[in-house]
């Protein structure tokens, strides 16, 4: 997905041992391991004259993960990919060194003239330095294929990297975690032992408890201290958890690129309002290069 203008940030505040905020990347916290941008889908009803359409628009030096959980969405690329994805399915697109996709509601929804909801999560996970310029990949993991398991009200679902020494099929390029928590009663969450690296903890809806304060839907927090997180999660919540182990290098983003170098930034830039970038074939939609075009001294 494009991110079309940044995430408008809202106001962060520490409650001891978490920061809270809006999604990332927020104020005080620029990234949650490797994940660099994660963006809220919805919830939001589409039907006749109101759909999903995401032109044509690039990357590069990320991968994105796409997780629904209400809604069907269609994914193409310039890499020859064609996937519509269900909810609790995974679309994993590698852009690497670029490539360039759309993302719109499937044709069979519009036939039908159907009213359906939207709402997931499109995420963005950095690649290491040495594989920013790896030659695009996709992927798409059924929700079947997943590890799943409950314990004490509640169910985990991991849905990329490693956890609880359970391991996702997605073929991610370093070591992280994603995972969906959904409880039918109060449920203590304890990561110490479980995940390794920084922790983001997601609150879909429901809420939680942490440092004595109730923290409910819409709202992020994210660990002041790696790999021993602990939470309690109220009944009839859904979380996502997702962080890992933070790169040594800084990553700097400016539009839907990211790298650890501005002059990559500045070439993909460059490449894509030149129409020099990896394009598609059965699509000739273009989103513009955002203004300004040049990094900020």
């Amino acid at each position: 997905m494009s991110n079309t203008g940044l995430i408008i940030e809202e106001r962060s505040r520490d409650i001891g041992d978490f920061l809270v905020g809006r999604l990332i990347p927020f104020r005080k916290k620029r990234m949650v391991g490797p994940f660099i941008f994660i963006d809220h889908m919805g919830p939001t009803t589409l039907g006749p004259g109101h759909y999903m359409d995401v032109d044509q628009h690039p990357h590069i030096g990320i991968a994105t993960l796409t997780y629904l959980l209400e809604g069907k969405l269609t994914h193409e690329d310039s890499i020859g990919s064609h996937q519509v994805i269900q909810p609790g399915s995974v679309n994993w697109m590698v852009a690497g060194k670029g490539c360039t996709h759309t993302e719109r509601t499937p044709q069979e929804a519009r036939n039908h003239q159907e009213v359906f909801t939207m709402h997931g999560y499109q995420i963005w996970v950095a690649l290491p330095k040495d594989l920013e310029d790896m030659e695009p990949e996709f992927h798409h993991i059924e929700a079947s294929a997943l590890p799943r398991w409950t314990v004490q009200g509640a169910s985990y679902t991991l849905v990329a990297g490693q956890a609880f020494n359970k391991t996702a099929p997605v073929p991610v390029h370093s070591d992280l975690f994603m995972m969906a928590i959904t409880t039918t009663e109060a449920h203590t969450f304890e990561a110490k032992g479980a995940i390794k690296g920084e922790i983001g903890v997601c609150i879909v809806s429901g809420s939680i408890r942490a440092c004595d304060q109730t923290i409910n839907e819409g709202n992020m927090l994210v660990s002041k201290a790696e790999d021993v997180c602990s939470i309690e999660i109220n009944a009839n919540s859904h979380i996502l958890l997702f962080g890992g182990e933070p790169f040594p290098e800084e990553r700097h983003i400016f539009w839907n690129f990211v790298s650890h170098s501005k002059e990559k930034i500045e070439r993909a830039k460059e490449n894509w309002r030149t129409k020099r970038f990896p394009n598609m074939t059965n699509d000739t939609s273009y989103v513009p290069l955002p203004e300004p075009p040049t990094f900020k001294k």
